[in-house]
């Protein structure tokens, strides 16, 4: 997943069909919540709460988060401009993609997120660098997954907010490049690794997240060439799982490639499948998709029915064995956390709200979310945080939702902890220890492309953003509603 890897308002969310590709219609409004789970405990009741704004508003926090990515930026570039990720403590970088070799990841990631914040010089430069420098002819395997949702939904967003076609053509050379991993496998589920000059594919055990996340990206990337290949390969990848579900409407999380074969028991919410779930609903919102609605449906009431978790007054999501049902943990990835936010999306407001809320007992208990816990005891099962923004973006898609100031106030202090912990020598950086507050050396290249984008846009009504119409991807890459 990430580095590991990883979300408008409702009743609005038919915007973009994929023009220009015939047999997709544009969505429709569709926010009917599903029905009430069969499973263990109902659904916590929460109601509104009243807030004031801070000091000076939240326009005054915007314009904070602005000051703090500018700031970022300069020192990246200052010191680690091209190179895929900036080591904040000591000002070193490193490479994610193939050691040695800069791909400017974090370039890409920013992009957008710097276009929306109306930092156009540094935008303009960005965009420079990739335009001189970015090469795709690497003859080296990159993880498909990680390419798709970083580089090549950076390139398309990139364009989406400039109409640069120059970066319209960088991504359809990657899309080319990365469908093969698609086209050379059996099923059509895509191997995980390929190498972008010579085409050879390697890895076929993979995951439902590396198979299912591609729909919005590919789909873009066709709607804006005219080219339904990349859809098509998506939708197909999809398909091969969904039709292989488990007599309880759930997915095991592990799977071969070349067989389509199951290769553990267990479902879960949290990786290695979160953004396979993401990007069905995000697939029907986008692009009007009736079969991606369909096996969104299916698959969450599977979800709602067996893996609903009520301890405490709070609610979770158990990870489960997909053949039998029966619970094998109640540990949750802070990875999950978006889901809360996905859930108001598609129209259950009451459990995106429930499941925000026992994140929110964890924020409150450590300040910054450990990357794992047990949700019984509240206790981390990993300690550390890689400036995570699941929560954040659960905080902004609820918002949306209600807009309900609670969520505008636990983003805040999401903010505020990032700050007083990550915050170092040359930028931000990860905690090896949430409840130490130790440091490590390293800022992932979603930091630029999520997190700060999400405090951008709750707190600062950007005049570049439609509220009513958008989406973001994984990744937080903007493919609808920017405003030029």
């Amino acid at each position: 997943m990430r580095d590991l890897p990883r979300r408008s308002v409702l009743g609005l969310l038919g915007a973009a069909g994929l023009a220009g590709v015939p047999g997709v219609a544009a969505a429709q409004p569709s926010p009917s919540a599903p029905p009430p789970s069969s499973g263990s405990g109902s659904v916590p009741s929460v109601g509104a709460t009243a807030l004031a704004p801070p000091p000076g508003g939240w326009r005054r926090v915007a314009e904070d988060v602005r000051n703090e990515t500018r700031w970022a930026w300069r020192s990246y570039v200052d010191r680690a401009f091209g190179h895929d990720q900036i080591k904040p403590v000591s000002g070193g970088y490193e490479e994610f993609f193939v050691p040695g070799h800069p791909m400017g990841l974090t370039v890409v990631e920013a992009l957008d997120t710097l276009w929306l914040m109306e930092l156009d010089a540094e935008f303009a430069e960005g965009v420079r660098w990739v335009k001189s420098h970015l090469s795709f002819d690497v003859n080296a395997p990159f993880q498909v997954f990680e390419t798709n949702i970083r580089m090549l939904g950076g390139l398309l967003s990139a364009y989406h907010v400039s109409g640069d076609s120059a970066l319209l053509a960088l991504a359809r050379d990657l899309g080319d490049r990365l469908l093969v991993a698609f086209t050379k496998s059996p099923t059509g589920i895509p191997y995980r690794y390929v190498n972008l000059r010579t085409g050879a594919v390697s890895q076929p055990e993979t995951n439902l997240a590396e198979t299912g996340t591609y729909i919005t990206e590919f789909g873009s990337l066709s709607k804006w060439t005219g080219d339904r290949k990349y859809y098509n390969a998506a939708k197909k990848a999809f398909q091969y799982t969904f039709d292989r579900r488990t007599s309880f409407d759930l997915l095991p999380w592990d799977v071969h490639a070349e067989t389509g074969a199951w290769r553990n028991r267990f479902a879960t919410i949290g990786p290695p499948a979160d953004s396979y779930y993401e990007y069905l609903w995000d697939g029907w919102h986008l692009f009007g998709d009736r079969d991606l609605k369909r096996w969104w449906d299916v698959l969450l009431r599977g979800i709602l029915r067996h893996q609903t978790d009520v301890v405490s007054g709070r609610l979770w999501f158990a990870q489960v064995d997909a053949f039998t049902g029966r619970r094998d943990s109640r540990t949750q990835s802070e990875l999950a956390a978006f889901f809360g936010g996905l859930l108001a999306e598609s129209g259950d407001i009451a459990r995106g709200r429930a499941y925000h809320n026992s994140w929110t007992t964890v924020q409150d208990r450590y300040g910054v979310l450990p990357e794992g816990i047990n949700y019984t005891s509240l206790r981390p099962t990993s300690v550390g945080n890689q400036l995570r923004p699941e929560y954040a973006d659960g905080a902004f898609f609820l918002w949306l939702a209600t807009r309900d100031e609670v969520y505008r106030e636990r983003a805040h202090r999401h903010y505020q902890e990032m700050k007083r912990t990550s915050r170092t020598n040359y930028g931000y950086t990860i905690l090896t220890d949430v409840t130490t507050g130790a440091k490590g050396d390293f800022c992932p290249g979603y930091w630029w492309s999520e997190q700060l984008k999400y405090y951008w846009l709750i707190f600062g009504d950007a005049r570049r953003f439609d509220y009513t119409s958008h989406y973001l991807s994984t990744e937080g890459n903007i493919f609808l509603g920017a405003r030029r």
